[in-house]
């Protein structure tokens, strides 16, 4: 069930009024719309990093608004902290076609990347080398004929030239510095960055993750910083992903997916994935890295 609302400047105007007095139940209609039906898809999210096992997650989609979605053939159903539940396909083969043409196949295998702390659903046996410019393949087939496919380029780890930080004047539990990193954009060609500052040694928690492009700064020197919002001895560590632009694109539209859940004045937004025959994300990772104390 909907709930719509209709209204003028001027029928606003006069909820204003009617509502100091009685509330605006009354301008309110309950509409039932009927929503189509879509079927579930395959949905895959794959990162490949150089000298790394590949592991990714493979899962199946659900209607927005579906509140109980019972497995079909192939699939189970895993419940979710927040009370949902996700489903499972463990029907599912996945095949990397590594830039030579060889096929890795990827056996379901279930379990939990102790770097990414991320769950997977398949991985490999061996590390992949993955270079600038080599391209890679991804074929993802179940049992009831679905099918989703993808490539992906490796883009050049753009180096991060320095990073740095600076304390306020304050003291106690109020003394705090923000933290810069500094790179240079190559140049020559559309950009695109993502930046993630982590604090802590051994988990480290997200501080800042955001993306930016060198539309405006091409060829030029690029700092990009944080509040103060860090302790001494904090251990901060900065890592400069440099992104394909469908990774990129598709990073914006998860985002703008994010803003406009539950928003009743926000646009609907679509994923714009970089698979296709179903939905999701296949990229090739590049990044430098830097960590610090801030003494």
């Amino acid at each position: 069930m909907l709930f719509i609302n209709k209204f003028n400047s001027q029928a606003g105007l006069s909820c204003s009024i009617l509502l100091a007095l009685a509330g605006c139940g009354a301008l309110q209609n309950d509409v039932n719309v009927p929503l189509p039906n879509y079927p579930p898809q395959l949905v895959t999210e794959f990162y490949l990093e150089d000298g790394r096992v590949p592991r990714l997650t493979v899962t199946e989609s659900v209607p927005y608004l579906s509140n109980d979605q019972e497995p079909g053939a192939g699939s189970i159903a895993l419940p979710l902290p927040n009370g949902q539940k996700v489903l499972l396909p463990t029907d599912v083969t996945v095949t990397l076609i590594l830039p030579d043409g060889s096929r890795q196949n990827l056996p379901f295998q279930p379990g939990l990347d102790p770097l990414s702390n991320k769950y997977f659903t398949h991985q490999g046996s061996r590390p992949i080398e993955a270079r600038p410019g080599q391209t890679f393949a991804l074929e993802v087939r179940d049992q009831r004929g679905r099918v989703v496919t993808g490539t992906a380029t490796a883009p050049a780890a753009v180096p991060i030239d320095s990073v740095e930080y600076e304390f306020n004047d304050k003291t106690g539990a109020e003394r705090k510095a923000y933290f810069l990193t500094n790179f240079r954009d190559p140049g020559g060609q559309k950009d695109y960055y993502r930046l993630l500052i982590q604090k802590g040694a051994r988990r480290p928690e997200v501080e800042v993750d955001y993306d930016v492009e060198d539309r405006l700064n091409d060829g030029q020197p690029f700092t990009l910083g944080t509040s103060y919002e860090f302790l001494p001895q904090d251990t901060i560590t900065a890592t400069l992903y440099h992104l394909d632009p469908a990774y990129y694109q598709f990073r914006a539209s998860t985002e703008e997916a994010a803003q406009a859940n539950g928003n009743p004045f926000g646009q609907p937004s679509s994923i714009r994935s970089t698979v296709q025959g179903g939905l999701g994300v296949f990229a090739v990772l590049s990044y430098d890295r830097r960590t610090v104390i801030l003494k």
